[in-house]
């Protein structure tokens, strides 16, 4: 391996740099010297040969845009120079064939997790509280304070001690002194937890369950379902007003489809039937206590990795994210739907310009018309408010080499490994089929992990070149940096660093095992993520707008 340059496929005509290279260098590629034209960043992409304008650019072996001027040999790609264009995409093609990868380290392995009635394994085991209609999003808030300092979930906040050291610095007219103070972390766990074997109790609050249009209610309902239903769960408290499009017969019929049999507790109270405020947090405190004491008695116990569900996400993606974190990600996904288990890739935004890929590799034609049909809808309602998928890439993506959608996506799909595509799911569908699913989500991050989160996911991979802090409710979120720097430059929320890949340390397979090695750990409870640490519990349901 090069370790200044990569073509990521033999049909490519540009090159990736590894590393920074100057105007005036020389890079040899397959016996040609190529000179370079001006300073190249690292992750950044430069012609081969001399390309008029017009010519289709190509990535992983598939177009990733067009070239709106001439680009000499040696010389940058940028916004300037090139713009979008995607490969376009038709039926099925052919009979997919998969090489399976060597799961023998894998096969006899379990994790510890939590069994529930209907079959599904959590990796944790939490305690839901949700309101229905954003009315109910205060006395969700108050629950909350009532119960996270009694029960010992809090966590000892530095922040608290800074501003009482500032205030008392203020009242006694030393404001010079407030630069000099300095926060040390914290991580001392609470000696006083009640509940030894419930790993937390959350409290998701939104802003929907009324207004905008009907069919927003139906899916935020379909999306709490999901979160009840999912095997991380324990039971949920759910608050209602009463009065809401976000009934809770709705909910209880999108439960209802999800798992006609389920038995884990939800408590539902409504407040236009309870009374005053006083007499609903009463009954909802004193039932939900109760509940969680019950939930208290399940214990881990072994599970086969088959009963694995994981999340494919990525976020602050940069230039090096499709050739490190991605497909290191996705020989792990690959190793999961091996051993019998589920992977989810989301994004659809993010997987323009890989559709025929993704058609070919369904397993029949209705999963793959399913999945065209979602796709030309997405695009068409992005379209209609003059905001396709091309404008998907953010500053931070462009400012790190990633200066088109479908050079994104190109390297975004490869979290989906190569597995056949065994189900296709529309936002707020529940994966219960074994392999790989693709599930119909923007590409904002916050978004596709709640949405998977809400389709069964029990941990979800989330891979990062800038680095971003995001984190789930219910689903440990494991983070892996597609570059060294951000690993050490952010170790607070990197779990995972894959960027020996890029120094020719470690090779695809190796960084794959070794994030399924992690995995195991997450599942058993023997490691927390850097994202559970922080308590970052993003939470954002999608109302079906246009979003990117």
């Amino acid at each position: 391996m090069n370790h200044k340059i990569l073509q990521t496929h033999p049909k490519d005509n540009v090159l990736v740099a590894l590393k920074d290279l100057s105007t005036g260098e020389t890079i040899v590629f397959n016996d040609k010297a190529i000179e370079i034209k001006n300073d190249i960043p690292a992750k950044h992409k430069f012609a081969i040969d001399d390309l008029c304008n017009g010519t289709h650019i190509y990535m992983y072996g598939g177009i990733v845009g067009k070239t709106t001027t001439s680009i000499a040999s040696g010389e940058l790609l940028t916004t300037l120079n090139v713009k979008h264009e995607a490969n376009d995409f038709g039926q099925k093609e052919g009979n997919y064939h998969w090489e399976t990868p060597d799961i023998s380290r894998f096969k006899n392995k379990t994790f510890l997790g939590y069994h529930r009635a209907d079959g599904q394994v959590g990796t944790d085991n939490y305690w839901l509280v949700i309101p229905l209609v954003f009315c109910e999003n205060r006395n969700v808030e108050i629950i909350k304070q009532a119960f996270i300092d009694e029960l010992g979930f809090a966590k000892p906040n530095p922040f608290k001690k800074l501003v009482k050291e500032m205030a008392s610095l203020y009242e006694s007219g030393d404001q010079k002194s407030i630069q000099t103070l300095t926060v040390e972390a914290v991580t001392q766990k609470s000696d006083k937890k009640l509940f030894n074997q419930i790993d937390g109790i959350k409290f998701l609050t939104h802003q929907g369950g009324c207004g905008g249009i009907r069919q927003d209610s139906e899916m935020l309902c379909a999306l709490l379902a999901g979160y009840i239903n999912n095997p991380n769960v324990a039971g949920a408290t759910v608050l209602s007003l009463g009065c809401q499009n976000a009934q809770t017969s709705l909910l209880e019929s999108k439960l209802d489809a999800i798992n006609p049999n389920l038995t884990k507790p939800v408590i539902i109270l409504e407040q236009q039937k309870e009374g005053t405020e006083m007499q609903l947090l009463s009954q909802a405190i004193k039932q939900t206590f109760l509940a969680m004491a019950d939930a208290n008695e399940l214990k881990r116990s072994p599970a086969p990795l088959s009963k694995l569900t994981i999340g494919l996400e990525c976020g602050g993606s940069d230039g090096f994210s499709g050739i490190s974190a991605n497909p290191a990600v996705g020989y792990a996904s690959d190793l999961i739907v091996a051993l019998g288990g589920k992977a989810m890739l989301s994004e659809f935004p993010e997987l323009c310009g890989v559709e025929q890929d993704l058609i070919n590799r369904c397993v029949d034609n209705h999963t793959s018309d399913k999945f065209s049909s979602l796709m030309k809808a997405y695009a068409a309602s992005a379209e209609a408010v003059g905001s396709g998928f091309d404008m998907n890439p953010s500053p931070g993506n462009i400012k790190d080499g990633l200066i088109t959608d479908a050079m994104k996506s190109s390297g975004a799909a490869k979290k989906g490994g190569t597995s056949p595509v065994s189900d296709v799911l529309d936002y707020g569908e529940y994966a219960t089929k074994p392999g790989l699913n693709l599930l119909c989500t923007p590409g904002n991050d916050v978004e596709s992990t709640t949405a998977m989160a809400g389709s069964g996911a029990n941990i979800i991979l989330f891979t990062t070149g800038l680095g971003t802090p995001t984190g789930n409710p219910i689903s440990p979120v494991i983070k892996i940096s597609s570059n060294t720097a951000l690993a050490r430059r952010m170790p607070d929320i990197i779990d995972i660093d894959a960027g020996p890949i890029i120094a020719g340390e470690k090779n695809i397979q190796e960084m794959g095992e070794e994030i399924l090695e992690f995995i195991i750990q997450v599942a058993s409870g023997e490691i927390k993520t850097k994202a559970q640490l922080l308590d970052q519990d993003d939470f954002i349901p999608w109302k079906r707008g246009v979003s990117l």
